[in-house]
């Protein structure tokens, strides 16, 4: 008989073709992510588990053991979801998918800095409400961004590939903020000890920490004010990063110039106000949304579970 594997989400048809050829394949059959109580259930139901964002499997999910599940298998590098500390007391494994998200990611960082910075999101939304009245020399004037200052808040993976792409690409001077020491030779830029210092010399901060009790707000209100009315925050870490509701004010009262938001404090809830500031650009968590990317993540975190069951060392242990 194969193990078992739920997997939380549907997920692109070659990487559920490949589960079903190891596992007796349950596939979740809601949009929601799983509450804590399913969570439960789930990890004494199952051999493995493949969970995606916003699942609940934090403290409480644990506790009715023993379990029958074995590992859980995330789809996805951020594991904010999983009480990790948890789940290893109960004896399960945790990995994630580091790599394939990368330079999805990245790209996505790009994207809202161009926006923001240049304006898009409004000059868009001015198309398509038919309020455009054709070319004009003073329309929409943005920031030009070649040449301009990007700190860099974390600097992993997708820190270093944000880097290099604006380093390479638009000539952008790099500053960046680290918990630890970078000495790879490689990473264009120059650390700055500080957040603040970095903050306030910055032209646009980006933010790619993980989300932990260390990173919860890190950027508040008095970040924002280090910022300043010229510059621009974007966020394609995890939304609890950023204190939604300062932000809100801030790009209300120019604290900031602008901000563009790949991911929410509250997912899917925005704070009140946020919509309505035009100087953001939302976009619904598209970080590694493509199907080439979302297939390379599913077979990751197969590659895990299948090592676990089989009784091998997965390859991305957390």
């Amino acid at each position: 008989m194969k193990p078992t594997l739920l997997i939380t989400r549907a997920l692109p048809e070659a990487v559920l073709d490949r589960a079903r050829a190891h596992f007796d394949v349950t596939l979740h059959d809601k949009a929601a992510p799983l509450t804590e109580a399913e969570a439960a259930a789930a990890l004494a139901t199952y051999d493995a588990i493949l969970p995606t964002l916003g699942d609940g499997f934090r403290g409480r999910a644990f506790d009715g053991g023993p379990h029958r599940c074995k590992v859980l298998a995330n789809f996805g590098v951020g594991y904010n979801h999983i009480d990790v500390a948890a789940a290893k007391s109960a004896g399960l494994i945790v990995t994630n998918t580091p790599g394939a998200v990368t330079d999805a990611t990245a790209d996505i960082a790009l994207t809202l800095i161009l926006m923001v910075c240049r304006r898009a999101g409004e000059g868009e939304r001015r198309v398509r409400a038919g309020q455009w009245r054709g070319w004009a020399p003073t329309q929409l004037l943005g920031t030009h961004v070649t040449g301009r200052t990007v700190g860099i808040i974390g600097m992993g993976r997708i820190g270093k590939a944000i880097a290099r792409r604006c380093h390479f690409g638009f000539e952008m001077e790099v500053i960046y903020y680290n918990r630890s020491q970078i000495t790879d030779p490689h990473v264009p830029g120059m650390q700055i000890d500080s957040l603040t210092d970095l903050l306030q010399s910055a032209d646009i901060a980006v933010l790619a920490v993980p989300a932990t009790p260390e990173t919860k707000h890190l950027i508040g209100p008095a970040e924002l004010r280090a910022l300043g009315p010229r510059s621009y925050l974007v966020n394609i870490a995890r939304g609890d990063v950023v204190d939604e509701a300062a932000l809100v004010t801030a790009l209300k009262d120019g604290t900031i110039a602008g901000a563009g938001l790949d991911v929410y404090e509250r997912e899917p809830e925005l704070a009140p106000g946020l919509t309505e500031c035009e100087n953001a650009v939302l976009l619904p968590h598209l970080g590694t949304a493509a199907l080439e990317v979302r297939e390379a993540m599913g077979f990751m975190a197969l590659a895990n579970a299948e090592a676990v069951v089989e009784g091998r060392q997965p390859p991305n242990p957390v």
